[in-house]
């Protein structure tokens, strides 16, 4: 069974830092390209990041040089390096297998940025 496991959301003030991880579990982590995506209330899904199979990085305007996307193949584990956040970053934060319209989505975190 495919499972992705998100954490380290929280409360943060603008300007501040937090890093999220993604377990994943029941495939071959390796083989695999990953993003991250986000939901915040009355709003579409976005899609932040992503880093493919041999750690090729694409990152969406809105978080370009502020987030890094990164993995740990030996750990099974994504992260998600996210600075100078902002209140509009406000949202439920969530890792996906694979990108696009079809990526698996995981259970998220929750990221609040108060101004």
């Amino acid at each position: 069974e495919v499972q992705l496991q998100a954490s380290g959301g929280g409360l943060v003030q603008a300007g501040g830092s937090l890093r999220l991880s993604c377990i994943a579990s029941g495939f071959t982590f390796d083989n695999y390209a990953f993003g991250w995506f986000r939901q915040a209330p009355g709003k579409e899904r976005e899609g932040l990041s992503c880093i493919s199979s041999d750690s090729a990085e694409y990152y969406a305007d809105s978080v370009k040089g502020r987030f890094t996307i990164s993995r740990d193949n030996a750990k099974n584990t994504l992260y998600l390096q996210m600075n100078s956040l902002r209140p509009e970053d406000t949202a439920v934060y969530h890792c996906a297998l694979g990108w696009g319209a079809g990526a698996f989505q995981g259970q998220g975190t929750q990221v609040t940025v108060s101004s």
